[in-house]
């Protein structure tokens, strides 16, 4: 990561997340799984900024993925198409399980389940009581 898109920390987005957008940058068969309460997929591979058309572009937005390399990358073409207070979640919904913030299912149900992307990055989620998920 490069880190061009100024970061926020989970505990700050936790105590204030009522004033930001949420957008999941992550795969859609990842967010299927579980997201962050009241998030927006918008994608990663397959990214299209129609997805965020009707957006606030003045409203601060902050874009998650598994880690941070993907919502970054999402961020700066966020920035690119006019988003004035875009961040990126530092560590992403991996630091968020770890820090025990809950995950929502597609239903808005608490869950405990998270896509890990893949076994190499799933050893990063710490959190005991998170069930990793690699379909």
């Amino acid at each position: 990561m490069s880190h061009s898109i100024p970061e926020i920390g989970v505990e700050e987005l936790y105590e204030g997340k009522e004033k930001f957008i949420l957008l999941d940058t992550r795969e859609k068969k990842e967010f299927q799984i579980s997201k962050i309460k009241d998030a927006i997929w918008v994608g990663y591979d397959d990214f299209d900024l129609e997805r965020v058309r009707g957006l606030d572009k003045n409203k601060p937005i902050v874009c998650y993925c598994s880690v941070g390399y993907r919502s970054e990358k999402i961020g700066e073409k966020l920035r690119k198409a006019g988003f004035k207070d875009v961040r990126n979640l530092f560590g992403s919904v991996f630091e968020w399980v770890n820090h025990g913030y809950p995950l929502v299912d597609q239903n808005g149900n608490s869950t405990d389940s998270l896509h890990a992307y893949s076994h190499s990055w799933g050893k990063h989620i710490t959190n005991p009581k998170i069930r990793k998920v690699y379909k």
